[in-house]
Parts: structure tokens; sequence; C-alpha cells
């Protein structure tokens, strides 16, 4: 008797259990509801179901995001400034550093799929000039080469130049003109695609150094070429130079995260056995990112080194030198000069937008005529605040203002600081 009630009570709550089922009559209206359009839809019993109602409405208002005026506008800068695709862009680069405010153009025609030939020039109210032709291309070897095919000619018309050494004074500025032509071909390598990268190449280049025009007494007034090598040379270098360096930046004209570690050589052959001579570059950069990158401490250290050739001189304004926007920047251009140079900086970079990065940054650095002597001693330093407009991988202008012991330097620039 206790089984049989158990059954009967399984088979009492398995016919409850079953729905009821739907006649036709009951079903016409369900259809005529689902029908209907969601807007005449009854509000739904459960909030699930007040939620899916909400999705499916949106359904056919979902278009694509449409950027505001400001962003379009700084896309349209950017584009410009970079020269993303177009044939006419701006071309601000200096034919020598310290020319002062430049303005430039430049007409890029691609000659095939990725490659591009590329004619330019610019100009300074100081008189410096550059015209140059280009012929870039970008993905040879399996996009693992770029060469490059440059020729040009340049004249710089009152370059600074305060003595030798560590110790000179800015009272005692000169300065002077050169022209050069020039014709070069360099190859880039990343045999790993990343970090390792392979560097080679040749210039053939022609120095012609004349009296200085500006202000400041030309150089030939000051001194003779006994006292200083190279004075009112004439000089034709064939200029080689190999380089090797592991690179995990995204790009070298804008990074916010990566490090690289580089070493060139150089050699300039004077077809005249006078002033030959030999340099080494030695650099590393390294960029920490902090809060998601909106944060970017930055820092860099290069040397170099240069050695005349045997019973050869390098001539002055070959020399190692520091001061200007890409160095000591509370300093004039070309401000210190000696065989042997030491340069360390360090940036708090600070992410406004996509456009527009702010800085704080330190420089300080020293020349010396030994190699023993570039140590922590005698350092010329300056600090100051900058504003960088940029794309992903470059910076076409960088504006900074710089304090150091001899006064305020205002720095424009169409490159990265490094």
């Amino acid at each position: 008797m206790r089984v049989s009630g158990v059954w009967t009570c399984a088979l009492v709550a398995g016919a409850l259990m079953v729905p009821p089922r739907a006649s036709a009559q009951d079903a016409g209206p369900a259809t005529t509801q689902a029908s209907q359009p969601a807007e005449q839809q009854p509000a739904p019993a459960t909030r699930a179901g007040a939620i899916e109602q909400k999705q499916a409405a949106k359904v056919d208002v979902l278009k694509p995001y449409e950027p505001n005026a400001g962003e379009r506008w700084a896309q349209k800068a950017q584009d410009i400034l970079v020269g993303g695709g177009l044939k006419w862009h701006p071309f601000f680069e200096n034919a020598y550093s310290g020319g002062g405010f430049t303005l430039g153009a430049g007409y890029k025609n691609f000659v095939s799929a990725y490659n591009t030939l590329d004619v330019r020039g610019s100009y300074t109210i100081t008189g410096y000039k550059r015209v140059e032709a280009e012929f870039l291309a970008p993905h040879l070897f399996n996009r693992r080469g770029t060469l490059s095919l440059l020729g040009g000619w340049r004249e710089a018309t009152q370059v600074g130049f305060y003595g030798i050494g560590n110790d000179t004074v800015d009272t005692a500025k000169t300065n002077y003109l050169f022209q050069q032509p020039y014709a070069s071909a360099l190859l880039e390598l990343k045999p790993t695609r990343r970090f390792l990268t392979l560097g080679a190449g040749a210039e053939w280049s022609q120095w012609k150094q004349e009296p200085g025009e500006g202000t400041s007494p030309s150089v030939e007034t000051v001194y003779t070429p006994d006292t200083l090598p190279g004075l009112g040379a004439t000089i034709d270098y064939l200029h080689t130079q190999a380089s090797i360096a592991l690179d995990g930046r995204e790009s070298p004209g804008y990074a916010r995260r990566g490090a690289y570690l580089g070493v060139t050589g150089h050699d300039y052959r004077d077809g005249d056995d006078q002033f030959g001579f030999e340099q080494v570059d030695y650099e590393a950069i390294a960029h920490l990112p902090i809060l998601r990158e909106t944060w970017v401490l930055s820092g860099r250290a290069k040397a170099s080194t240069s050695y005349a050739q045997d019973g050869q001189a390098i001539p002055y304004f070959m020399l190692p030198a520091l001061g200007g926007g890409s160095s000591l920047r509370g300093f004039s251009s070309w401000r210190f000069r000696d065989r042997h140079s030491l340069l360390l900086q360090g940036e708090w970079r600070i992410m406004v937008n996509r456009y527009l990065d702010t800085a704080f940054f330190y420089d300080t650095g020293k020349v010396a005529n030994r190699t023993s002597d570039l140590n922590f001693e005698d350092l010329h330093s300056d600090f100051g605040f900058g504003l960088r407009f940029h794309g992903p991988f470059a910076t076409p202008l960088r504006v900074e203002l710089a304090k150091s012991k001899e006064g305020l330097a205002i720095v424009f620039s169409s490159s990265a600081a490094f």
C-alpha cells in the first residue's frame, strides 16, 4: 500500500506539470502580437524582456562613429604635416642646425607601389638654403630592407663657433659660412624583422668654408689656419659608415615604449690626405610607459669619439659638438666643440590627446679633448618644457622653451627630441 501511494502521487504530479495543449484560437492572437511593430507591442512582463526589447529597437538605428569637428581638423593637420599620401607637402628641415625659423615644401611622387621620389627645398630668415631629391625604397628584401638615395646642395651662412673646449664663453662667438654639395646611399636591414638592425652607407660631399655673415665677427678675423685646422679649406670627403643596433621602439620618429641601443662607426677620407679622421657614436634610448602610457619616462645617453688619421687633422667644423635643439637645448647651436662629447637627457612626457604631448626635460653634457675626461665633472646643463605635435610614427613639430646659465632658448624642430 505504501508503494502504491507513492506511485499515485508521482502520476498526479506529472500530470500537473504537463502544459495544456494550445488551441488554434489561442495561437492566433499570439501570432498577431509578435508581428506588430516594436513600438506597438505591450510592455514586457519581466525586466529581461524589457532589456531585450530595447536592444531590438536599437538595431535599426546603429551607424558608424563619426568624428567631431575638432577630431577631423586634427586628422587633417596630421596628414598635411606628416605628408600622408599628399604629393605637395611642407618641408621644415633646416639646411643646418641654428638657421632659425624654416619654410619649405616638397613634391613626393610614387614611382612604383611603394617607392617614392621626393624633391624638396627649404629657406630660413638667416639665408640658410637647402635643395635635395631623395629616392626611397622602403620594402626591399621582403620588407626587411630600406634603401635611401639622396643628392642635394646646401648653404649655411652664419654657423656659430665659440672656440674648442668645454670652458669656452658665449661672448667669444664668431661665425662662418659653408657650402656643400652631397650625394649618398644608405641601406638599412632588419635580419630578424624585430630588434636587430644593421646599416651601411657611403657619401661624397664637399665642404667649402668661407667667411661668415651676420652680426658676429667672422671666424678668420680671430683665428688663423695655424691655430684652427680647416680654416678657409675646401675638402672633398668620401664618408663611409656602418651601424648595428637593437631597436624595440615602434618608430624612431615617435615612441611611448621600447628601447634602442646602437653603435655607428664613421670613416671620413680626404682625397688630399690632410683632414681625414674617424668617429664612433654610441647611443642608448629608453621609454618607460606609466599609467597606460599617459605618462612616459624617457632617457637618452650618447657619446661620440673622434680620432685623426695618421699625420692629419680634424677640421674645426667637423668636431663633435653639443648645443641646440637635439642636444643641450638651453644653449646655442654648436656651442661646445672638441674631439669627444658626452650627452645625457631625461624627459617626463605627458599625453594630452592623440596628437599632442607635453614634456618636462633636463639635459646635461660636456666635450673633452681626451676620452678619459668624459666623466661627470664640469657638466653643462639646462631644463625646460615643450609641446610635441605628432602622429603614430612621426613628430612633425616640436616647440620647446629651455633655460640654462646662458639664458632662455626657444626650439622649433620638425623631428623628435630622441
